[in-house]
This record gives C-alpha cells, structure tokens and sequence, in this order.
C-alpha cells in the first residue's frame, strides 16, 4: 500500500513553498515521524515528515515550488520489510539454520508509565542504555522528562534492549518506548541491518537550460527584494541554478561591501570591522523550559497581576542569627537562615489575610485552612516548586529542615510530582542572585507570591537620626480578581512588622 505525502498547512499567509532539499532519497528506508525533506516559504524554513514507515518514492524535485496540499513523495509501507530482509536473505537463512537462541521468544514493550494526574506527555530526555544492550530487571534504561520533573524509565525484565522511540521525542502516558527481547542475550537476536543501496552518482543539471536558473526562492526574493537587488545579477548555488536564502544573503553583504567609483574630490573610506567572533549557536528547548515558558504566559494572560512593594529593616534578625546560629545548629543539625524567619512570618500573615492563601476555581473562590509554601529552586533543567507542607505547624527548625532536603532533591532532579504540587502560597528568593527588586510571577493556581531580594545597606531615618541599616526590599505579586489592594498591602505590612519584630513571632502577636 502506497501512501502520499503531502505539503501540510504552515501557516494562515503561506499558500505554496519550496522544496530546498532531500534528506532522505529515493528507495530509502524511512521511519514513521523522520526528517525526510525541508520546505522553505518565504518566512521560515519547515521540516517534512514520513507519516508513516516504508520505502521513500520521490515525486518532486528539489528547487520545486509546491502549493499547500500538493504532493511531495509517498511511502510504500509493505516495502520496508522486504527492503531491509532482502539484502540479508543468506544471512536469514543461515541464523534459521543455526541451533536455536536461549531466549524465550518473548518480545516485551515497555511504555511510558502515569507519572501524575495532570500530566498527559512526556520527552525522552535521554537513552542509558544502548541498542542491543542487555539490561537487567529494574536497570535504568532511559530518563523521560515532563514539565515539573525528571523520572527514570526501568526495565520490567532481563532481555536485549531494542530502542522505538528517539531522544527529544514527545510521548504521550502509555506510548511504546522501547522493547525488551526477554532472556535473549546481547548480540544474539540482534536484526541484521538493511545494506545500503548503491549511490547513484549524481547529475548536475546545466543551470543554463534549467527552469529554475536564476529563479530565486520565496526566502531569497523577499531579501532581495527588501535590499533592492537585481535577481538577474546574482549567481544561483542552488538546484538548477536557483537562488537560495543564502546566496540573497551573501549578494546583499557583496554589494554592501563593494567599492564605490572612485570620484576625483573624494577617496572611498573603508568601513570599520568589528574585532571579535560574531559566532551563534542554537539549542533545542527542553520538555521542562518550553512548559515554564507556556505556564508563565498563562498566567500572565489569564490573571489581574498586580505588585506592591515594601521594605524590611533586616537587623533584628541578623542580630538574632548571629547570636545563636552556632546553638542552634548544634542543637537541630541544620543552619539558621532568613528563608525560616520569611515562611514563618508569611504563615502568621496568612491567618490575618486568608485571601492571599485562597485560589479561583471556575467560579468559586477555594480557602485553605492549612499553609503549604511552595519555595522556589533554580535546579540544573529549570525552575521548580518544591512544597513545605504544612508549614504553618512547623517551627524555625522543622522549616530548614524540609527546606534543605527539598532543595538537595531539586539539585539532584529527584523531586517527585507530590513534592511539588498543592502548595497555596509561594516564596520566591532572588536577592541570592543578587537581585534588588523584581516583580515576581504568580505560581498558578496560587493567587499570591512574595519576592525576596538583596539586602543591602541604606541611610534611613530611624527617631530622627539618620543611621545605616541593612535593608530589603520586599515584593507581593497578587491577583487582583481575589485579592484586593486593602488585603495585599495589609499582608506586605504585617509580614513586614513580624520580620522587623521576631519577638512577634514566638509570642502571635
């Protein structure tokens, strides 16, 4: 059965585009999903895909220029079988021949497994193990990554390896992944791979007697035409002659850069050149960072943000630390940092505001009777949430304790989907980086986040005098549907007056 492959739809504007060039040729082998060629219209560059696997039969040419829905090649998908066996029929016949392998014959898919009720897809972030490994029972084969954390794929028996799915695949939860050629051993079941067809050597059409000579692409006309260009005075590299993105490119840097006539009042001056490498290099988003960057879109489009700022006299509890960082770590085992005294203080604010540690659901506005701060970590791949779960109910201690193994998990990407989903209220550290004010993102469906920052040391009026104080200057991002101003400067201010009084803390005053 033959399937064709058409030009799909790139865009609302585009209505025809050009085929640049052939990564794959005709007879290959290809698998379903693989690059097979490269369309360019006039604003970017769009890769084709084999919808399905089979033999590649090539229609068009490459430099032709094709309507959206036209014919591009097809895929004949019973042939891909025999291609691939018949090359190594002799060896076929000599594995039949040969005694039989130890294994069981049975082959055994491993899929993607349910890592958590709101994730339907996940990438393949990276293979452990090879193609034709043997793995053992419960051996990490694979990490797969979705957009809140890192899990380790593991074999669910012994056997030979054999991968299905690509690195940078996104898979949907219960997609094939790999197999496992249960009790087989390594090398023993491997398929004999197809041998190459023989290359034909290629013909270079004469530019002259081409169609396409001198015909630039949609990409190439559009630069040419922007820098004024004359078509007719640039020579094509492409198929036939034609004039690709990079010859308009290069003929705009070559008339841009040639001499002026020389005029006998005037000598051409030379244009500066720039000292230094102008290199660029690309990489591909990640599962983790393009699902950051769609969430803090959402959140910026779907909600009434609003920030209010104030400033904390930071000395009391440096006073504090300073006086009994030593007992206390010898006495609880953990260091005394400013992030306890911030949760503490959001905790007892929270009592007094319960709107900020509400969030909206549909039309329904949901209050926690409970504190779960969410406590933002920059982790190698990302930007992650781990929960301080009833935070409320913790003492200094108890929150530096959970902190410290949270942000261990986070660096080491072993954080699980419970650790970092329910919390009601987010604290956000940027003055580690060095930063001295910013207007924090909300961490939806929170409705609330309070931005922490550098402290540096300012003159400040204090009865009268001015002294030199080391200050921070505090940020709460907020809702504005749930939350109004009178609630969001009212919680600022009452955390403000716990940090700057400690002894509120411990009495609840």
């Amino acid at each position: 059965m033959s399937l064709e492959i058409k030009v799909p739809p790139v865009g609302e504007s585009i209505s025809e585009v050009t085929l640049s060039r052939w990564i794959k040729q005709d007879g290959d082998v290809v698998e379903m999903d693989e690059v097979i060629a490269e369309l360019e219209s006039d604003k970017a560059t769009f890769e084709l895909t084999a919808e399905k696997a089979g033999i590649l039969k090539t229609i068009a040419k490459e430099g032709d220029t094709l309507e959206i829905g036209a014919v591009v090649c097809s895929v004949e998908e019973n042939g891909a079988s025999s291609a691939a066996s018949a090359p190594a029929a002799k060896q076929a016949e000599a594995e039949q021949a040969a005694p039989a392998s130890s294994g069981s014959g049975e082959t055994l898919e491993i899929k993607v497994p349910p890592v958590g009720e709101s994730i339907t897809e996940v990438v393949l972030s990276s293979w452990l193990k090879a193609d034709g490994d043997f793995v053992n029972m419960d051996e990490q084969i694979a990490e797969l990554e979705s957009d809140k954390a890192t899990f380790e794929l593991t074999a669910e028996k012994a056997g030979v390896l054999r991968r299905i799915a690509k690195e940078g695949d996104t898979l949907e939860i219960g997609a094939v992944v790999c197999s496992i050629e249960v009790g087989a051993t390594a090398g023993s079941s491997a398929k004999a791979a197809p041998v190459a067809a023989e290359q034909k050597p290629a013909v270079q059409a004469d530019k002259s007697s081409s169609y396409a000579a001198g015909t630039p692409s949609p990409s190439a006309a559009k630069i040419l035409a922007e820098k004024g260009v004359d078509p007719q005075s640039v020579n094509g590299t492409g198929i036939g002659g034609r004039i690709t993105k990079e010859d308009a490119q290069k003929a705009e840097l070559k008339q841009a850069g040639s001499p002026k006539a020389e005029s006998p009042k005037a000598s051409p001056v030379a244009a500066p050149v720039a000292a230094g490498g102008r290199n660029e290099r690309r990489e591909k988003m990640s599962g983790l960072r393009k699902t950051i960057a769609k969430r803090l879109v959402t959140v910026k489009n779907e909600t009434a943000m609003l920030t209010t700022f104030n400033e904390v006299d930071m000395q009391p509890i440096m006073d504090i630390r300073s006086k009994y960082k030593d007992k206390f770590k010898e006495k609880h085992g953990v260091g005394l940092g400013f992030m306890s005294f911030f949760t503490k203080a959001v905790c007892e604010a929270l009592k007094e505001f319960p709107s900020v540690n509400a969030r909206i659901e549909n039309e329904e506005i949901v209050y926690s009777d409970f504190v779960d701060v969410s406590i933002a970590v920059s982790a190698p791949k990302g930007l992650v949430v781990p929960v301080v779960r009833n935070a409320d109910a913790l003492s200094l201690d108890g929150i530096e304790k959970a902190i410290v193994v949270l942000a261990g998990k986070a660096r080491d990407n072993k954080l699980s989907i419970e650790e970092m989903t329910g919390g009601t209220f987010t604290i956000t550290n940027g003055g580690v980086f060095g930063s001295m004010m910013s207007t924090p993102i909300i961490n939806a469906p929170q409705s609330a986040i309070l931005g922490m920052h550098n402290i540096i040391e300012r003159p400040v009026a204090i009865n009268g005098q001015v002294v030199i104080r080391p200050m921070m200057y505090v940020a709460l991002s907020y809702d504005h549907r749930i939350i109004d101003g009178r609630e969001s400067v009212g919680f600022l201010v009452r955390v403000k007056q716990l940090l700057e009084d400690p002894t509120r803390l411990l009495l609840g005053v």
